[in-house]
């Protein structure tokens, strides 16, 4: 068990904006906190200058690139290393995953940093993928992830997967939080709504997995039911998935909704938004990893409404178990609605949030220095 300052290094593809990439400045954040040296490897992003302001030191390598030059960068990782006296390395994606492999191999055996692997997602069942599963210490990012890993690889017994949750910031996500008032002016302005209109939160990118078709359905059979609710969908489209957008949009048009739902795009106010709505949903064809989002409205005292399997379902059944569906299953999820907009006490059977970023932050740390390092 390590109790003296330890040498930790990330690696990633890259650090542009997204929820494993800002888990990455957090952790650089605890370390340096705590008395250790923070090191990050990647491709460069938008929050290298996060990571240097956290007073973590940011390498560059282009690890996240898949070409057979990539190979090149494994003795560089090797001096890499040796040189800053890595006691762990954090390997977050596949292709950085497999540069750390070959590395440490390369490695006198004690000088060889302890290995980290998280598991973000239900990756593809493939060779590739299943060099995550290899690190010395291996963590799932909810139960659902474990057990995914469990059920489609041979992993031996011994083997311990453990489960540290993704967080939100407890200080910005929290009951009490109102938006500013040139915001819900703002907002008026914008959506015009009636003042009693109920506002109903689909949140995610425009992805046919993400669950906007059932979300359009949902609308129109509460509103066929008397109620004045209005939808928002609030993500980014691609141009790869405009064809899945064009459907999305006839379906409003056949469904007479084209007054009832806005496609607010990307929007750096999701989290006012989520604040000022009825009710959030989660309605995923497939298991999401984890549900930051779900978690968000939660944290904000937004009900949701999700489908029962993957993180979303992890999440509900911690913090809001009223508010699962059977997966697919539009009526009971309207039905549902229709019981939460009548009765507005809903919000005050939400349990408090345990999935904050200091529990990740508090979890993995004491996991780095539980571990007893080859080398001082």
């Amino acid at each position: 068990m390590s109790k003296r300052p330890l040498n930790v290094l990330q690696i990633l593809p890259n650090l542009n904006v997204g929820g494993v990439e800002r888990g990455t400045v957090q952790m650089t954040a605890a370390l340096v906190a705590r008395g250790h040296k923070a090191f990050v490897v990647s491709g460069n992003g938008t929050l290298v200058k996060e990571i240097k302001q956290a007073g973590g030191k940011h390498l560059s390598l282009k690890v996240g690139q898949k070409s057979p030059l990539t190979l090149f960068l494994i003795p560089k990782l090797v001096r890499l290393f040796m040189k800053h006296n890595i006691n762990i390395v954090h390997s977050r994606s596949r292709l950085p995953a497999w540069l750390t492999m070959a590395a440490l191999k390369l490695m006198p055996k004690d000088r060889r940093p302890v290995w980290f692997t998280t598991i973000h997602g239900p990756y593809s069942v493939s060779l590739y993928s299943s060099v995550m599963n290899r690190g010395d210490q291996v963590i799932a990012v909810s139960n659902f992830i474990k057990d995914y890993v469990y059920d489609h690889y041979s992993i031996p017994k011994n083997k311990k997967i453990t489960v540290i949750h993704r967080g939100v910031e407890e200080n910005e996500y929290k009951t009490t939080f109102m938006p500013a008032d040139s915001w819900v002016r703002n907002w008026k302005n914008l959506t015009n709504y009636p003042s009693e209109a109920k506002i109903l939160t689909l949140p995610g990118r425009i992805t046919r997995w993400k669950g906007q078709l059932d979300f359009i359905k949902l609308v129109h059979q509460v509103r066929s039911h008397g109620i004045d609710a209005y939808g928002l969908i609030v993500g980014g489209i691609e141009n790869k998935y405009s064809n899945y957008y064009k459907e999305l949009t006839r379906l409003i048009e056949i469904l007479d909704l084209g007054n009832s739902i806005r496609f607010l795009g990307t929007r750096k106010d999701l989290k006012e938004i989520l604040s000022i709505s009825d009710c959030a949903y989660s309605l995923t064809s497939k298991p999401e990893a984890f549900g930051r989002t779900t978690v968000e409205a939660l944290s904000l005292g937004t009900p949701v409404i999700g489908y029962d399997h993957g993180g979303t379902s992890e999440i509900l059944k911690t913090m809001y178990a009223r508010g699962l569906v059977p997966p697919h299953d539009l009526d009971k999820a309207v039905a549902l609605t229709k019981a939460l907009l009548a009765n507005t006490s809903g919000f005050a059977h939400i349990k408090s949030n345990p999935y904050t970023v200091s529990q990740m932050q508090d979890k993995t740390i004491a996991l780095y220095e539980k571990v007893k390092t080859r080398h001082k």
